[in-house]
């Protein structure tokens, strides 16, 4: 019997119990335009249907190779190595059940190989929303262009980008440093990427999508990835164990320099994900995971602070200081410019977060607000806090809001305040003027009704969500700002006709899911009509309050 030819290539497909998606997967291996390749379907001891469609995919093509795993080991890394002591070819790349390879993807890297003697090649990831079809480029600006790099330090910003599905590997670089996934742990990529950035002399970065990455941010608790498990705690103990053995790798490896590098991107991707979920988490979340993450923010470089926005770092010195009812409101202004409630003056002068001065050094630094300028910037980029404190039924479609509004700078003069609540679902904006009357020195408060029926739509009709924007009006300036929604509030649904001549449409006031909060209108076209709002999927309450 003639000896089958060496591929060029071993393509590793890892799954547990994702028969359905499985053979997508193998099928956009199968379809590469380099045809000398492998693919090891490495099984991590699944108990639904996939041994069966395994065994038939590679029954279809002698360049599938099935590999099932004696038990579970409840992590990538023991298939993905255990495939590695299968894999006849020099170069490797590793694939998840659930996404896919461009058709592209494998001969883009290898040449690349063959170009020069690298330890791996890398290419963009494409990011799929499965629920939206919505496609975006995972960190784009780190695989713009083309280039080859004679080890991270050449780049440190390349830690942001620690998917180890985005790379082709040759295996002799693998095997000279012995370098394997780690077993027994989660965030395993970030630990096996960070190593071979640091271990590879040269590696080359190419533009074109190597890899599809279907996002499900909605999946239910059985089958969302770790990453979207941000709301269990033990994922919180994960990711900071994975990062201390990177650090432990940086210091006893000679990488000491990196660690500012890599303490900023722990700071700016993996604690800024469970930041923006942190309005919405119980004062007994919020406790245990205060334990959890300071004192590994306690062992992070001071200048890996110092290179985050300020709002960033504001959450960040109210967790260690432990002001966990103000995270939440510090949080809900992420990425927004939305002020906090109250500001506070030293006797310096000197301007800070809250309704208090900070008492220790390190935290009157982190949560001085003075660089900002808020009380002397032009009148169209001062920042305020737009609060929904009431949300009531009004007649028909409608629902009548009561509106908080915080100016901590003392921005806007004494009295009586011109404010308009801003829609635009479609060309034309709805705008509903109101007034705030002043509640006390900073704090004003108004009335306003939400019309959805007022709205002027497209005739072909609209789908899709838009967040109301609250616009002030001072001296012939106009001021737009975010408006933030009771996150508990019970989603309300109306079947509205428009006089516009739009078909009717199902429409739903709520507060956002995700992010800060903001109050959310979401349309979908419909035949039916009604203007009777109702809950969905909550009974009906007493008015909810912040």
């Amino acid at each position: 019997m003639s000896t089958p030819p060496v591929p060029d290539v071993t393509v590793t497909v890892i799954v547990h119990n994702d028969a359905e998606r499985l053979p997508r997967a193998v099928e956009s291996v199968r379809r590469q335009t380099h045809r000398n390749l492998e693919i090891v379907i490495s099984d991590d001891h699944s108990t639904d249907d996939t041994p069966r469609v395994a065994r038939a995919l590679a029954a279809t093509d002698g360049r599938i190779r099935y590999l099932r795993l004696p038990e579970n080991s409840g992590g990538c890394s023991a298939p993905r190595n255990r495939a590695l002591e299968l894999a006849r070819a020099p170069y490797l790349m590793f694939l998840d059940s659930d996404d896919e390879l461009p058709e592209e993807s494998v001969a883009a890297l290898l040449a690349a190989h063959r170009e020069r003697e690298i330890d791996f090649a890398m290419g963009a990831v494409r990011r799929v929303r499965v629920d939206t079809g919505r496609r975006s480029t995972w960190m784009p600006h780190l695989v713009r262009e083309r280039r080859t790099l004679d080890g991270i330090a050449a780049d440190p910003r390349l830690f942001f980008e620690h998917l180890s599905t985005s790379k082709m590997y040759a295996r002799a670089f693998l095997d000279r440093h012995r370098l394997r996934f780690p077993e027994g742990i989660h965030y395993e990529d970030q630990l096996f990427s960070a190593q071979a950035y640091c271990l590879a002399e040269r590696f080359t970065i190419i533009p074109e999508p190597v890899y599809l990455w279907y996002v499900a941010p909605y999946a239910g608790s059985g089958a969302a990835s770790i990453s979207n498990q941000r709301h269990l705690l033990t994922n919180v103990r994960d990711r900071i164990h994975v990062q201390r053995l990177i650090d432990a790798f940086l210091d006893d490896s000679g990488h000491r320099a990196l660690r500012e590098d890599k303490d900023h991107k722990f700071l700016k991707h993996d604690f800024r994900m469970y930041a923006g979920d942190l309005p919405y988490r119980e004062e007994e979340w919020l406790e245990t995971f205060a334990d959890l993450v300071n004192p590994y923010l306690g062992t992070l470089s001071p200048g890996a602070y110092a290179r985050l926005p300020r709002a960033e770092r504001v959450v960040l010195q109210l967790i260690r200081d432990r002001r966990l009812s103000e995270v939440r409101w510090a949080a809900r202004g992420l990425g927004h410019g939305v002020a906090p409630r109250e500001l506070s003056t030293g006797a310096d002068g000197r301007v800070y977060w809250g309704g208090q001065v900070p008492g220790s050094t390190g935290a009157r630094r982190e949560l001085d607000l003075t660089e900002l300028e808020l009380d002397t910037r032009p009148f169209p980029g001062a920042q305020f806090r737009h609060e929904i404190t009431e949300i009531a039924r009004g007649p028909g479609a409608s629902v009548d809001l009561t509106v908080r509004t915080y100016d901590p700078a003392l921005r806007l003069p004494v009295g009586p305040q011109r404010a308009s609540l801003l829609l635009s679902p479609g060309r034309r904006r709805l705008s509903v003027p109101f007034r705030l009357l002043p509640v006390r020195p900073g704090v004003f408060e108004g009335r306003v009704r939400l019309d959805p029926a007022a709205a002027r739509l497209p005739l072909s009709g609209f789908a899709g969500v838009r967040h109301p924007m609250v616009r002030l009006t001072c001296r012939g300036q106009g001021n737009r700002g975010l408006l933030l929604a009771p996150l508990d509030f019970p989603a309300l649904t109306a079947r509205v006709p428009y006089r516009s001549g739009a078909a009717p449409h199902r429409v739903t006031v709520e507060p956002e899911g995700h992010g800060p909060g903001r109050l959310q209108l979401r349309w979908e076209p419909t035949g039916l009509t009604a203007t009777v709002l109702r809950p969905t999927a909550h009974q009906p309450g007493p008015t909810p309050r912040l």
